[in-house]
């Protein structure tokens, strides 16, 4: 299936005031202007803070607004372009927003959140002081390795392609698993320990053809369009995320706009799109926000261009969000996707080593995906907030291979036989429930648990040389989690983060207690230490628990039933300094042992932590929590928000990554790249009367070559396909792999309209950057199949 993604590839080429009401001040500028509004909370108890502050620096006449009793304000006629925002309330830490970017199309409509000061007004000399929001985490428990990012970002940077994983491998620690698919590798970790977490709610694979037991895909179904500010953690996570090991992203949608309806139509890598938002009424709160996605390919398809190999997907998101009272809010949102496409093996072009596919298989994969959540959130003072979440959500994967007969001596096909068949379908409904209290500004507690009730249906069996089943099971489980935190401030300077996780697998009854801690000492108003240590642990993906495997006398049984969490031992050390209001360094050092990973029962190289960056879950059997890893190193991060026209990110990191099968060997895992380098700029400039901008984002990326294991060219010339050295199993290291993007963008704002064009030009270099070593049987040769070559990908956008 790798061919999929080169497919879609060169198809893209081819194709005054008083906290009484929320008060507005007004400045009167010609050009185009806009609304910016919203709500500000503390951080804590969620509760209004009311009669903040809130001001655009910079400006003249001067333009202000003060919060009302719902902590919600309001300013009209800001100027179109970047913005900087400041707020700030008595008692509260101050804080700045120094890129608010505001077009002629779209209201701004910002969540904002202050953290109360532990000294009293008259106390205080100097501060430390939060200079920007998006430097901060949602999660407040999160001491280290927690990296908020906005959609702004994922539109930004080039390359990204409006997708968060993707956008993601430009921080540090973080890699690109291949150009094909999504999956990314965090600090050695396979893809597959990646946590998925979509307004509280944690959820399956949210990307098209993203198989189970995976966590990537080529395209994602997240839209870009629809997420608010969100965080992506890599190491001693706190203790409400449980079931991951690498690393989490939680990622949080938006409300629509609930004072007027607005509108969206795109066309990118993603497809040609549509969104919709705004009040259910004129006087109602409420509000809805929707939008649909369609393959541009598909709709060629519609159309009548039919291509070889077209991939087909859509999906969509919907979310309402309703006011219960004065203390009480619901939401409910949705998200579905659907994807195919169809590999025939008389389209392959045998004769190329590089070839993906096979001319003797014809492959028609099909997948889909549906979330659905309901949330009630209720303020039962000031000092206390509680949520209920449930949810459910159905995940399928199918699969048809058939294999080709040829005539003797020719390509004239005689027969097509189907020989595999993969039917699985996941379910799963959630229960969620949570409460928050701020006891005092020195200590906020939160505690919580998550209930999944799974049922699970698992067919896959061969019929074709050789009838041999893969997977035949149906039945239900339950995975249960519970955690407490706490959060306490011993002064400005010194914060702890502590609490504990328990988990327990109703399969085979496994139980895991995690304790989580991490200590922060602000050393100077700039500059801070950080220290944190964690264990975590995560189950194997729920379909390897039921693969089976054929025993002594012929039968076949599930061997890996009763396999245990896989676990680790996390700490983190930083240091963070801001060295101006807009330039930042961070620095982290980490180690993490890992534990009780599954490996074969007989003496072999293999082992779970060199899974996860393909189409398919492994299908090993006769496992056991023997296995062993470890990943240590050291990351670097200098960003320059963007003020002044422009911005930089240059990360950096150096590390190892080993683990142990059963055979007590100590070998590279393949995701070892050893050092991991991205250098991104972007720089905007201003045209016309209504503020156009033209933007130029440039990016480069540089990894260690990645590690494979050797392919047996005489034992694969005696079986007529692939045979690998495994007892030399990932000593074989690719070339470096080197990448250079370049994104071009234009931006007109009309009187209530706005129109984004952009060229994301991606390996603008045409470097050819090794994939991997493939066997040929029909050449007896290994040949090399490369990544993506240069590929131009347009972009439109209208807001209005």
């Amino acid at each position: 299936m790798r061919n999929f993604f080169h497919t879609l590839l060169f198809l893209f080429t081819a194709a005054g005031l008083t906290p009484a009401q929320a008060q507005t001040a007004t400045q009167p500028k010609a050009g185009a202007s806009q609304t910016v509004r919203g709500t500000v909370l503390d951080a804590a108890a969620k509760a209004p803070v009311i009669g903040a502050t809130v001001v655009v620096v910079g400006v003249e006449p001067a333009l202000g607004a003060s919060t009302d009793v719902d902590g919600r304000f309001r300013l009209t006629g800001v100027p179109v372009g970047r913005v900087k925002l400041r707020i700030s309330s008595v008692g509260f830490e101050e804080l700045t927003l120094n890129e608010v970017t505001v077009t002629a199309g779209k209201e701004v409509v910002l969540d904002l959140a202050l953290t109360e000061r532990l000294t009293k007004l008259d106390e205080v000399t100097v501060t430390y002081k939060r200079s920007e929001d998006r430097t901060v985490a949602n999660n407040e428990m999160a001491t280290v390795s927690a990296r908020p990012f906005s959609p702004v970002e994922a539109n930004r940077y080039a390359g990204a392609l409006g997708d968060p994983a993707r956008m993601a491998q430009n921080f540090a620690g973080v890699s690109s698993a291949n150009d094909t698919r999504n999956d990314i590798v965090v600090r050695g970790n396979s893809p597959a320990s990646l946590l998925w977490r979509l307004d509280g709610v944690n959820i399956p694979n949210p990307n098209h053809y993203g198989a189970q037991g995976t966590t990537g895909g080529p395209v994602s179904m997240l839209n870009n369009n629809l997420l608010a500010k969100s965080d992506f953690l890599t190491g001693a996570f706190p203790a409400e995320y449980a079931n991951a090991l690498g690393s989490v992203f939680d990622l949080r949608l938006r409300k629509g706009n609930d004072e007027k309806r607005e509108f969206l139509g795109q066309v990118g890598f993603n497809g040609v799109e549509f969104g919709a938002e705004g009040p259910f009424s004129p006087k109602s709160k409420a509000s809805y926000l929707v939008n649909y996605r369609y393959s541009l390919f598909s709709l060629l398809k519609a159309v009548g261009y039919e291509i070889s190999g077209t991939p087909e997907y859509q999906d969509f998101t919907a979310k309402v969000d309703v006011p219960v009272g004065a203390r009480g809010t619901f939401s409910a949102w949705t998200l579905g996707g659907r994807s195919n496409i169809t590999f025939l093996g008389k389209d392959v072009d045998s004769t190329k080593a590089d070839v993906f596919g096979d001319e003797n298989l014809n492959g028609r994969p099909k997948f889909s995906t549906g979330i659905a959540a309901a949330s009630y959130e209720h303020r039962f003072t000031d000092r206390t907030v509680g949520r209920v979440v449930l949810s459910g959500s159905r995940s399928t994967q199918e699969y048809q291979q058939d294999t080709i007969l040829y005539a003797p001596g020719s390509r004239r096909i005689t027969a097509e036989v189907p020989a595999y068949n993969v039917d699985f379908t996941q379910d799963k409904l959630s229960a969620n429930f949570s409460l928050a209290h701020k006891i005092s500004a020195r200590d906020r507690v939160s505690a919580g648990v998550i209930v999944d009730l799974l049922r699970y249906q698992y067919f896959a069996a061969y019929s074709y040389p050789v009838a041999r089943p893969e997977r035949d099971a149906e039945g239900n489980t339950a995975l249960s989690q519970a955690y407490v935190q706490w959060k306490h401030r011993f002064s400005d300077q010194l914060t702890l983060n502590a609490g504990v996780n328990a988990s327990r697998f109703e399969l085979n009854g496994s139980t895991v207690l995690e304790p989580r801690a991490g200590l922060q000492y602000q050393v100077s108003p700039a500059s801070s230490v950080s220290l944190a240590y964690g264990l975590h642990s995560t189950l194997q993906p729920l379909l390897s628990y039921f693969t089976q495997t054929q025993q002594p006398n012929g039968s076949y049984a599930e061997t890996n039933r009763e396999l245990d969490f896989t676990r680790s031992h996390h700490l983190v050390l930083a240091y963070d300094r801001q060295l101006s209001d807009n330039l930042r360094l961070r620095v982290e050092g980490y180690q993490q042992w890992i534990f009780d990973a599954p490996v074969e029962r007989t003496a072999s190289y293999y082992s779970n932590l060199t899974e996860g960056v393909d189409f398919n879950a492994s299908t090993k059997g006769n496992l056991v929590n023997a296995g062993t890893g470890r990943n240590y190193g050291a990351e670097l991060t200098l960003e320059r928000s963007f003020s002044r026209g422009y911005y930089f990110l240059l990360t950096g990191s150096l590390f190892e990554s080993k683990y142990k099968g059963s055979d007590k060997v100590e070998r590279n895992t393949p995701f070892n790249t050893r050092y991991v380098a991205n250098a991104l700029f972007g720089r905007e400039f201003r045209l016309g009367r209504r503020d156009n901008t033209f933007t130029v984002s440039l990016k480069g990326a540089v990894t260690g070559g990645r590690y494979e294991t050797p392919i047996n060219l005489e034992a694969s010339g005696d079986a007529g396909r692939a045979m690998f050295d495994y007892d030399r199993a990932f000593t074989q290291q690719l070339p470096q792999y080197f990448r250079a993007d370049v994104k071009l963008g234009y931006k007109i704002n009309r009187a209530r309209l706005t129109h984004e064009i952009a060229f994301d030009l991606q390996n603008v270099t045409g470097n050819e950057n090794v994939f991997q070593r493939a066997y040929n049987p029909r050449t007896n040769k290994v040949g090399t199949s490369y990544q993506q070559g240069f590929l131009p990908v347009p972009f439109y956008r209208l807001t209005f």
